[in-house]
Order: C-alpha cells, then sequence, then structure tokens
C-alpha cells in the first residue's frame, strides 16, 4: 500500500514536470509524457536501484534541443537509440563505477550553464514577449529579449508571477501535494474561467494526443549515425550520471545500496523503448525518486505505479492539456533551473584549488557560450591533464645516500645495520612513475655526478607504474650495463612488480637483484663491489 501511495503521488508531481521538459526540449508535449511512461516502467522493472524513478529531466534539455533543431526528432530519436546502446554496453563492461570517474567541479560547471540555459530559454513565455523566432545561441538570445522587451505581455507576466509564487510558497501549506501541479491546475482554471488572453499549450501544438502511439524503430541511415556519435555519448555520459547520482542520493536516504551496472543496462533499455514510443531521452530523476522515498515508496512497484498513474491521466484527461497557459510552465521550469543552478555549490568549488576551479568555468562557459557536448569533452580533458600535473608535481626521485650514511653514524641501536658501501648510490622514488612524471626521473638518472659501482632504486613509496615508466626504467638498466653499473630495485609494491614481471624487465634484472627492503639491498651491493674486486 505505501508503494501504490508513494507511486500516485510521484505520478502527479511528474504530470507538469513531463510536460514542461518536453516543451523546453523542443518537442511536443505529449512526447514528454511518452516518456515518463515508457522510460520509467523500464527503468523500474529492469532497474538496479529498487527506488529509482525516470523520465525527462531538466539536464537533456540543451542536448536535445540542439538535437532537434539540427536534426529533427528522427535524429533525436537516432541518437537517443545511440546513447541507449552505449549504456547496455557500459553496463556488461562493468562501468558502473563510472561516477567515481567524473570530477565534481565538472559536474558542478555543466549542471549551472544548463541552469542558466533553462532559465533564459523561459524568459519569452514568462514575460509573453512578441518574439517569432527565439534564436539558439545564448548570446543572441539577451540580444533580442534586450530589442523586444517592451512587447512583454502584462496578462502573461500575472499569470506567471502568480504561479512562480505559488510554487515558492506552496511548501508551507503542504508538502504532499507539489507545488508545481497545484500552481498548473490553478493557472489554467483561472485563465479559462477568467478568459484572460495568454498563449496556451493549444494555441501553439493545437490539438494533444490522449493515447500511446504505435511503436515503431527510428527511421536510420548512415549518416545520420555517423553525424549523431557525439550528440549520443553526450546523452549516454549525462544518463550514466544523473541516473548513478539519483541511485547514490536514494542509497543514503534508504541505507540500502543499488547495483550501478544493472542501472546503466535498465537506463540504455529505457533510452532504446522510449523513442520506438516518439518518446525523448530518459534517466534517473533525483527530485522524484526522493519524493518516492518520502511518501514511502520502497519497491520497484511504485515506479511502476508512478508510470501507471501517468499513463492514466493522459488517457482520461489528456485532452485538456491543450488548456494549460505557458506562463505557468514557464515558471515551473524557472524554479527547476534555480534548483539545478547548484549556487551555493558552485561558490564551495570557487574557493577550491586553482586547478578545480579552471575546469568549472571552463566547462560552464563552453556549456552556455558553445555546447555541452564541447563543454564535457574538454572539461573531462582538461581535469585530465591537471590531475597528471599534479600528481607529476607528488612523483619524484632523489639521491638519498648521504642522508642514509649521516642517519646509519647517528643511530645507537643493538642490531647492526648493514653500512653503505664506497661505490653504492641509493635513490628514492616517490609517486607514482607515469608518463606524465618520467621526463623528471630520467633527467634526474642521466646527470650522476659520480658513476658508481652500484646503484639502488627504492621503490617503497612508489605506487604505480606504466608503460612509459617501463620504458624509463628498462633504458635506465641498459645504460648502467653499459656503464658497468650493477642495478638493484629494493621494496617494490604489487603492482609496479606485476607490471614489470609481464614487460620482461624483472627476468632482465634477475632475481636476486630485486630486493625485499633497502637493508637487504645495501647487504647484495657489499657483495657485488666484494666480487668484483671493490
Amino acid at each position: 500500500m505505501s508503494d501504490l501511495v508513494a507511486g500516485l503521488i510521484v505520478g502527479v508531481v511528474a504530470l507538469p514536470l513531463a510536460i514542461a521538459f518536453a516543451i523546453a526540449s523542443g518537442v511536443k508535449p505529449e512526447q514528454g509524457l511518452y516518456t515518463a511512461i515508457i522510460g520509467g516502467l523500464a527503468v523500474s522493472i529492469l532497474g538496479g536501484s529498487r527506488v529509482q524513478i525516470a523520465g525527462p529531466t531538466g539536464a537533456f534539455i540543451v542536448i536535445v534541443y540542439g538535437v532537434v533543431q539540427k536534426y529533427g526528432y528522427d535524429g533525436l530519436a537516432v541518437a537517443t537509440t545511440m546513447a541507449g546502446v552505449f549504456l547496455i554496453i557500459m553496463g556488461f563492461a562493468r562501468l558502473g563505477t563510472l561516477l567515481k570517474f567524473i570530477p565534481y567541479p565538472l559536474t558542478v560547471g555543466f549542471t549551472s550553464g544548463i541552469a542558466l540555459i533553462i532559465f533564459t530559454s523561459q524568459i519569452k513565455d514568462f514575460l509573453g514577449l512578441h518574439i517569432h523566432t527565439l534564436p539558439a545561441d545564448f548570446a543572441e538570445k539577451w540580444v533580442v529579449y534586450a530589442q523586444n522587451l517592451w512587447t512583454f505581455d502584462l496578462n502573461s507576466l500575472l499569470v506567471g508571477l502568480g504561479s512562480l509564487l505559488l510554487i515558492i510558497f506552496w511548501p508551507r501549506i503542504s508538502h504532499r501535494i507539489p507545488g508545481p501541479l497545484v500552481a498548473l491546475l490553478l493557472a489554467t482554471v483561472v485563465v479559462q474561467v477568467f478568459h484572460i488572453p495568454v498563449e496556451t499549450i493549444g494555441s501553439r501544438f493545437g490539438g494533444v494526443p490522449h493515447s500511446l502511439p504505435i511503436p515503431h524503430p527510428p527511421h536510420v541511415t548512415w549518416k545520420m549515425i555517423t553525424g549523431l556519435v557525439s550528440p549520443a555519448i553526450t546523452i549516454a555520459l549525462l544518463g550514466a550520471i544523473e541516473s548513478l547520482l539519483s541511485a547514490v542520493v536514494a542509497d543514503g536516504m534508504l541505507r540500502t545500496r543499488h547495483r550501478s551496472n544493472m542501472e546503466l543496462v535498465a537506463q540504455g533499455a529505457a533510452n532504446i523503448f522510449s523513442p520506438m514510443f516518439g518518446g525523448i531521452p530518459v534517466t534517473g530523476a533525483i527530485a522524484r525518486t526522493a519524493t518516492n522515498i518520502k511518501n514511502g515508496g520502497r519497491t520497484p512497484v511504485a515506479g511502476i505505479v508512478h508510470a501507471l498513474t501517468l499513463l492514466l491521466i493522459m488517457l482520461f484527461f489528456g485532452r485538456w492539456a491543450v488548456l494549460i497557459p505557458f506562463p505557468a510552465l514557464a515558471a515551473i521550469l524557472v524554479v527547476v533551473a534555480y534548483n539545478m543552478s547548484e549556487w551555493r555549490s558552485f561558490k564551495k568549488v570557487l574557493r577550491s584549488p586553482l586547478s578545480d576551479v579552471a575546469v568549472m568555468l571552463v566547462t560552464f562557459t563552453l556549456t552556455v557560450i558553445v555546447d555541452l557536448t564541447v563543454a564535457i569533452e574538454v572539461g573531462i580533458v582538461l581535469a585530465a591533464l591537471l590531475f597528471m600535473r599534479r600528481m607529476s608535481e607528488v612523483s619524484q626521485v632523489n639521491a638519498i645516500t648521504r642522508d642514509l650514511q649521516d642517519e646509519r653514524e647517528e643511530e645507537e641501536t643493538a642490531v647492526s645495520k648493514p653500512v653503505i658501501p664506497d661505490g653504492v648510490e641509493v635513490f628514492e622514488l616517490y609517486g607514482t612513475l607515469f608518463f606524465g612524471a618520467v621526463d623528471q626521473f630520467t633527467e634526474s638518472m642521466r646527470f650522476l655526478e659520480n658513476k658508481p659501482k652500484v646503484l639502488i632504486l627504492e621503490t617503497k613509496h612508489l605506487l604505480a607504474v606504466d608503460a612509459t615508466g617501463l620504458r624509463a626504467l628498462d633504458e635506465l638498466v641498459y645504460q648502467l650495463s653499459q656503464q658497468k653499473t650493477h642495478f638493484l630495485l629494493s621494496g617494490i609494491h604489487k603492482q609496479p612488480l606485476f607490471a614489470m614481471q609481464q614487460s620482461g624487465l624483472l627476468d632482465r634484472l634477475g632475481d636476486v637483484n630485486v630486493c625485499g627492503d633497502l637493508d637487504e639491498a645495501l647487504k647484495r651491493a657489499g657483495e657485488i663491489i666484494k666480487i668484483n674486486g671493490g
């Protein structure tokens, strides 16, 4: 019963959001309902989170609008289907931990950028501006707004402002009944009863179907596939991030644990089914999932009931959707944009290290000015480059021979430790030996003051090594052998040891030259010097 009640409530909550997100994305209002019904049903049946509620979300508005403007709905259907396939592949490839590799400043950057774009796109309907065609470019929108601000419609402004205030203050009256639904219904009734002349869904779109369409696969051409790979990857990545974030939030509220890989598969299936019914991209919705939990939802039954509730509303009340005024929908999306903006998180990241600030600001700027796809791609590359730079700064190699000699002379211990024989140099390697840090290692080892008889490389602080690092070590071993210098490894950890074993470097060194700790390495160095008459 608790799942049934939660599903009914979430279904009602999802109704105005599904319609508003669809219109803001540049498609018909009923397509938002198709998405919430089909996508929500698929995710609830197949998902890896027991309480996930899926449907259209604000995060997709920017990318969906761009694809629809450039390729039409057929292009969006193909891109969404491709994204579904990518998500299923990610799930079977066990990439459910993908969320860990998306930097937080990147997420804040593009989420805040999307929020600003959503807000900007709603000014026309909120104010009732007489603008025939609104440009897609962000800066051009504001230029057009400035030129046409005097054309605002007082009726639209009053309906929009009244709806906005009702959404903001309604929670003081009731948390059970969603404010956006109350604002939508009340605005519709007021506009119809008092014959207020504002634009409605009916005046812009004509009739609204009140039944599900017959499913059919999207029309696909090779040219569309090649041209839509980048948007499809963006949709898949956004879907993965948002759905897994929603599942993590749900886990925190219920103290449960979702199956991330199965969740990706479910999201993929939903994004394949949705365009077959004329829908748009689907993902887990954090606000609707939280609403589900707060109202008693504990199993997938709540999500299934949510989808069936939307279906029944569309079948029996869908014909009245044509009466909904656009200023009320704009008010709903203004609140959605504010909630998405994460301005508090934005301020916190601004107090973070400069590299994190740079990632956030670049991603935010590119999302707003250029394109969400470009913003995510550049943001991920920039974050990776800055991370590699940071790792290379903490990776270093130091000569510690003299420090060890002084330390051992000062130590007063009953256990005698091996002395450092003449002709032995000890270097200590810190951090990770990867392609970003190899240059410093190579330079440090190239300019040895005296060519030692034995060189010991202490690696107890070496955490990892990659192919470039292995090549640098291999070249060092070869150069030392040409100089008749013996090379010893000391204190190596599991990952570097396995990597060296796989590459064949350990075979070239010989097991006897790989020592467990520094004392063992110094004993081995003393033996080598004795054997060679040192």
